[in-house]
């Protein structure tokens, strides 16, 4: 998906609350402190390599070098390259100030799950991308859910989260603020 792309499927989507949580989201990635400390890992058949991607461009354009990704994978080869060849052991060293982004959308596996709670134990972030799973939900500190009826692919979920994550951004005035905050605790104004 390219970037017009992206900016089509935000148009439709901006009365939807999906770019709010997006936006939630790509922030939460940016709170990685170092570069490398954002790992990626997906299920045992489906790797987040076009996410990773994303990240790494996106890091690149936007001068964020805490949003260049580890991929973690199930089973690396050993003849791979040193930045393919991470494996799973890479999440039990997992330490506060690194984020875990998990991807996953079927139900994630045991081992994934236990191993997300073992990073969680240790001060990790755990963010998610997921698609209706709630154990991982409930593991995550923010996750967001992607129903397969809705109006957003798994997929397109993930372009808005990565362009989100590379934005500049703005620090919101204080009737911006307020307004958060008058919306959070009250919920959204509804229309009669």
């Amino acid at each position: 998906m390219d970037s017009g792309s992206v900016a089509l499927l935000r148009e439709l989507l901006s009365e939807t609350g999906w770019l709010e949580r997006t936006r939630e989201l790509g922030l939460a990635l940016r709170a990685t402190r170092s570069p490398g400390g954002l790992l990626l890992v997906g299920t045992p058949d489906d790797e987040p390599w076009h996410l990773t991607a994303h990240l790494a461009d996106e890091a690149r354009f936007s001068g964020l070098s805490q949003l260049t990704p580890t991929l973690v994978r199930w089973a690396p080869p050993p003849g791979a390259p040193a930045h393919l060849r991470v494996g799973l052991e890479r999440l039990e060293r997992a330490a506060r100030g690194e984020t875990l982004f998990v991807v996953s959308e079927q139900q994630a596996p045991v081992p994934l799950l236990e191993r997300v709670d073992d990073a969680r134990r240790t001060g990790a972030t755990i963010l998610a991308i997921e698609g209706g799973d709630p154990e991982l939900s409930g593991l995550a500190h923010d996750a967001i859910a992607v129903p397969s009826a809705g109006p957003v692919t798994f997929d397109g979920a993930q372009h808005l989260v990565s362009a989100a994550a590379g934005e500049p951004t703005q620090r919101p005035g204080l009737r911006e603020r307020l307004a958060r905050l008058l919306e959070k605790v009250s919920g959204p104004q509804l229309a009669d």
